[in-house]
């Protein structure tokens, strides 16, 4: 009856239950603005990338004021953190989202 999810639920059901009666809906504990930004950036690359826009394109976009030249694009982390975000983007996609619903928990 009860398992490791059942505070996620609970959670769940709370934040619905204020919806459907239009209360204020707390911030859901679950996601830290840290996590919720990424998950952000993880999703628009992903779709930059369905449209066919190439790494440094995003890059131009998603990181505007930072140098992006041929000459030190493959060297660069931000290289190295677009392709980090397509791929996690892809795995959400493909049905990591539902990470996202689970509270953080250490490995024990």
């Amino acid at each position: 009856m009860f398992d490791e999810l059942t505070l996620d639920r609970l959670i769940a059901i709370e934040r619905l239950w204020q919806a459907m009666f239009g209360k204020r809906v707390p911030p859901d504990p679950r996601l830290t603005p840290q996590r919720r930004h990424r998950a952000r950036l993880m999703l628009r690359v992903f779709d930059a990338r369905l449209a066919s826009a190439s790494y440094r394109k995003i890059a131009e976009q998603i990181f505007p004021n930072l140098k992006h030249d041929a000459a030190t694009w493959v060297e660069s982390p931000v290289r190295i953190t677009i392709a980090r975000l397509v791929r996690d983007g892809m795995s959400y996609v493909r049905g990591g989202y539902r990470t996202l619903l689970r509270r953080p928990r250490r490995s024990r």
